[in-house]
């Protein structure tokens, strides 16, 4: 596993465990009932699950204007680039649809149910705080892959440089190999 992936991964595990921890103490200092805090949680979960769903899309299909640009760069990409691409399309993917799962099973009519146990509120409430956490935690780690791989399509791409790690080693040995060409050619219109 590459370091893009493991800083995400860390990252992702991070603020899930953040985030299920600031709402679970919330939810236990509160002293509200589990009924009252599954109502006035619904809405902003649903959002958060609109707004995973719209942010992965988004990225999804902007990933496609990032493998355009790592072909269309001078410098041949290894196949791990590729391959940090396609981790990010799978994670995101996923994420949709978890996200569009979790919306659609939290927007049951639960509440209108009048044989259900008051004491699955209280599951309820605490599956939605989780599944929420994993989705925050999720979109995040998701967020740190696309930065990382980003960043390296900028410095080969955009900054030009040549010596990176995600460079085939054909590209760097050519890449030198026309340097020292266009070294030699500085030199002899120097002695000229």
């Amino acid at each position: 596993m590459n370091t893009i992936v493991k800083r995400a991964i860390v990252g992702g595990i991070v603020s899930t465990l953040v985030m299920a921890a600031g709402t679970f103490i919330l939810g236990q200092i509160s002293g509200y009932k589990a009924m009252e805090l599954l109502k006035n949680s619904m809405s902003g979960i649903n959002m958060l699950c609109n707004t995973v769903i719209l942010g992965s899309t988004t990225i999804l299909a902007l990933m496609l204007t990032l493998l355009g640009l790592s072909r269309s760069s001078e410098s041949r990409l290894t196949d791990r680039h590729y391959k940090d691409v396609l981790m990010i399309a799978k994670s995101d993917t996923i994420l949709i649809v978890a996200a569009v799962i979790t919306f659609l099973m939290l927007n049951l009519p639960i509440r209108e149910s009048e044989g259900v146990d008051s004491a699955w509120y209280d599951t309820i409430y605490y599956i939605s705080l989780g599944m929420a956490s994993l989705l925050g935690g999720g979109f995040i780690a998701v967020v740190m892959m696309l930065y990382g791989t980003i960043t390296n399509v900028i410095l080969i791409v955009g900054l030009n440089i040549k010596d990176h790690p995600l460079i085939s080693s054909e590209d760097a040995k050519e890449a030198e190999k026309k340097e020292d060409e266009m070294e030699e050619k500085r030199k002899q219109e120097e002695n000229s």
